[in-house]
């Protein structure tokens, strides 16, 4: 195909001359802002500075805090309590004096008169489940939050403290300079809440035909808050949505538990041959240089012989963990184990998974060898994993993430049958979990402010994982049309991406999936995936073991593409604008003799006649009244083009002029700039796509026009074919116009089949 606009050049040289004219005559015209689809972020953006650079990259200045913890826990299995003592030393690398510290006590949202617990309005629901109707309405409250005993300096001396919700102020004998330490410690104990019928991102399930629990470990202890030169201290409230801004630190972490628990944790164990049995350590050593499939450490029917034993006495795991902002740990005396190791980069990395008897044959058969998976494409691209180990533990209606560890949910039914939903979920939990790893475990972003840098950096790698798993795998997020129901949802229950997740309507499709299904158009349709990947891999690896903004991101995805998207972050991230591109008109020209009556009045209006024109070529379409059949013959019907082609046969031999002329109005009823993707259809049955960039809406967001030419008669117009662009509406993507079935017809003719 040819695309040549010079037949149609001098009507848009005359009527952008004719607006220019009518301005001049009119009054003065009121001005307005630049509200153009192009204009730059700067804005939005903040101010680049000696922390964080214009390139997306750290800043010569760039500092983080370092906070270390040494603590020593305790559970006790028989009263549902856990029991800690932890001495912390903040390292101040900023370059601001601090006369407090601010410490996250996020338990705290678990006290009976927590205001978190009265954040949303609620009435009377006309149904309720039975269990969650009892529970709200006879239950008593349960009685969680920190239990803090002290707070003491290095010498044994009290420091003052004072207690707002999930955030707790100590105040500092003397304000602690740049460069300085302060060592301090906190004695604490909480209730541990059942996750499975009270909620939480951590707790126990009890399992009542052994009376056992299984118990999955976070936000145990208190946690330093994040001092950085983005937020100053980050000491948000937390709410429940937003989860966690936390500093890099090194670990030593003692647990104590019954001697029979089998136990896993951020970081490596350091006893294994004092908690283990002879032949559980056997294996263990086993499975740190077995490739091809995981060994089992702990079996089932072991399992289930020290479910009714039931040991008395106690043994303590020890952990170090280096350079990790957080630490969980599961523990139960009902855990299988099972492990293998995966060949990442020049190193091995354990893969290992933690699931009762309830999660078999599932969780044996797939779980260990989805981590390895994930660890080896998520390295792919971004960085080799840089820790020992990651772990999958099951947890009924769990997913959520820590360093090294995470929790999954996936159970078969009672009979070890599962359908292809719940396999598959498992599968795609278990990859989300582990995926967090890196986004945000080691590319550390607030999770407090922004959900989405997480959530919706990992959903895309998610989607990429599962894909590699299997081309066919059925994922739920990532896919362009995936998202076309939120984003053409009720535009009052609709955030932009750039929210605070506590202030989001639909924290899924708006933290997760619509980020994740921009990236995967960024790559895909946008960027391409050489450019996207590059500059992908560029800002993780900038960003590793640091604590990247927005803005950083954003930054760095075109300071290493050379590709400008302040219109693609402005309409995905920015806004609740949705896609909708369509066809508006098509028109077919020839070549005219003479001048049309539209071209004479043009010339008209400035005093002229089209004599007075230089050597023009003149087109009438065929919608036109003064269009005849004999027009559409092969013959030029253009004196003046015959003769200049004649003159000038050297510079066009053996070429011949296109046959069909056409006219293309595109329109754009949705907010969102995009590509136009556009399949020509011929009448001889071929088919041809064409992309129109972005920019061609810079100057018109409403229409744009297209002149273009082919030796094939077109047929058929479509917009977007293979759906890359998540356009909303598919009703106007097509010419001749196509009838777009609603989902329930789709629906009724599946039930009719």
């Amino acid at each position: 195909m040819k695309y040549k606009v010079s037949f149609f050049a001098f009507l848009f040289i005359f009527s952008g001359a004719l607006i220019a004219q009518d301005n001049e005559e009119s009054k003065t015209q009121a001005g307005h802002k630049n509200t153009n689809n192009f204009k730059q972020l700067y804005e939005e953006f903040a101010t680049p500075n000696r922390f964080r650079t214009a390139s997306g990259a750290p800043g010569v200045d760039y500092y983080q805090q370092q906070v270390d913890y040494v603590m020593d826990i305790e559970l006790d299995d028989a009263n549902k309590k856990l029991y800690g003592k932890e001495t912390i030393t903040y390292t101040n690398n900023s370059p601001d004096e601090l006369p407090y510290l601010w410490v996250q006590l996020d338990q705290n949202i678990r006290e009976k008169d927590a205001p978190a617990l009265e954040k949303n309005g609620s009435g009377v629901s006309p149904l309720t489940r039975v269990a969650s109707f009892a529970t709200k309405n006879m239950k008593d409250p349960f009685e969680g939050g920190f239990n803090i005993e002290y707070v003491r300096d290095s010498n044994g001396k009290s420091l003052k403290t004072i207690t707002n919700q999930t955030m707790m102020r100590v105040d500092l004998p003397a304000p602690l300079k740049s460069g300085q330490k302060f060592v301090f410690s906190i004695k604490w104990w909480y209730n541990i809440n059942d996750h499975v019928n009270d909620g939480g991102r951590s707790g126990y399930e009890y399992f009542a035909k052994d009376d056992n629990r299984a118990y999955v470990i976070a936000q145990f202890f208190p946690r330093l808050a994040v001092y950085n030169d983005v937020e100053g201290w980050q000491n948000y409230q937390f709410w429940g949505n937003g989860e966690f801004a936390l500093n890099f630190g090194n670990y030593e972490v003692n647990i104590t538990v019954p001697e029979d628990h089998i136990m896993e944790a951020t970081g490596e164990l350091q006893n294994p041959k004092e908690v283990l049995s002879r032949k559980e350590y056997q294996r263990y050593k086993q499975a740190q240089n077995t490739f091809d499939k995981p060994v089992l450490i702990v079996t089932q029917d072991e399992v289930i012989a020290k479910e009714a034993t039931k040991a008395t006495k106690k043994s303590t795991w020890k952990f170090v963990a280096e350079n990790v902002r957080d630490f969980g740990f599961a523990t139960s005396r009902r855990f299988i184990w099972d492990m293998m190791a995966v060949k990442v980069g020049d190193k091995n990395v354990i893969a290992a998974s933690l699931y009762p008897k309830e999660g078999n044959p599932l969780w044996e058969e797939y779980s260990t060898e989805v981590v390895a998976h994930t660890l080896e494409v998520y390295s792919k691209f971004t960085f080799d994993y840089p820790y020992p180990k990651a772990v999958s533990v099951h947890a009924k209606n769990q997913g959520m993430e820590y360093p090294m560890i995470c929790w999954n949910y996936g159970r078969p039914n009672e009979d070890g049958t599962y359908s292809d939903r719940v396999k598959y979920g498992m599968i795609s939990v278990i990859i989300h979990e582990v995926g967090h790893n890196y986004f945000p475990m080691i590319v550390n972003s607030d999770e407090r402010q922004w959900g989405w840098m997480d959530e919706g950096l990992d959903t895309f790698m998610q989607y990429l994982t599962e894909q590699e798993l299997d081309p066919e795998y059925p994922s739920r997020r990532g896919e362009p049309s995936k998202i076309v129901r939120y984003m053409s949802g009720d535009q009052d229950f609709i955030s932009p991406i750039m929210s605070n997740p506590e202030n989001v309507f639909q924290l899924g499709p708006n933290a997760y999936g619509k980020p994740a299904t921009a990236l995967n158009i960024l790559r895909e349709t946008i960027m391409g995936k050489e450019l996207f990947d590059y500059a992908f891999k560029t800002y993780a690896q900038r960003w590793m073991f640091k604590h990247p903004s927005p803005e950083d991101f954003f930054r760095t995805m075109e300071d290493a593409s050379a590709v400008d998207l302040d219109w693609f972050w402005r309409g995905w991230f920015y806004s609740t604008d949705v896609v909708d591109i369509g066809l508006k008109s098509v028109k077919r020209y020839h070549i005219s003799p003479n001048a049309t009556e539209e071209v004479k009045e043009i010339v008209k209006n400035y005093g002229m006649t089209v004599e007075d024109l230089p050597p023009m070529v003149f087109m009438v379409s065929e919608d036109s009244e003064e269009f005849s059949e004999e027009l559409k013959s092969n013959v030029i019907n253009s004196e003046v083009l015959r003769n200049y082609l004649d003159e000038n046969s050297a510079d066009f031999e053996g070429k011949t002029l296109p046959k069909f002329f056409y006219e293309i109005e595109f329109e754009k009823p949705g907010g969102i700039v995009m590509p136009i993707i556009v399949e020509y259809e011929y009448a001889d049955g071929s088919k041809e796509q064409v992309t129109y960039p972005v920019q061609v809406w810079r100057k018109n967001p409403d229409s744009v026009k297209k002149a273009v030419t082919s030796d094939k008669e077109i047929i058929r117009i479509t917009i977007d074919p293979n759906a890359e662009t998540a356009d909303v509406d598919l009703s106007n993507n097509a010419w001749p116009k196509e009838e777009v079935k609603s989902d329930f017809d789709k629906f009724k003719e599946t039930v009719k089949g």
